[in-house]
């Protein structure tokens, strides 16, 4: 994904959609309805990640006592 200065392709694809005042309720539905796709979808990436990588919950552990930090 990339942002840029004008409007995404997504965007210009929901204003076409929407181009009338929806109720609190609907908007809020459709809020949720995007919310759960790019949900699932970071889900799916981290899943492929995790069996590509062959990481475990002894990674998660061993990721949490990780000092990253530079001295």
């Amino acid at each position: 994904m990339e942002a840029v200065g004008k409007l995404t392709n997504v965007q210009i694809e929901l204003l076409k959609l929407f181009q009338y005042n929806l109720p609190e309720k609907q908007l809020t539905e459709i809020k949720n309805i995007l919310a759960k796709y790019f949900a699932n979808t970071a889900t799916a990436e981290m899943d492929k990640l995790w069996k590509e990588n062959n990481w475990n919950n002894d990674t998660m552990k061993e990721w949490t006592n990780e000092n990253l930090r530079k001295k």
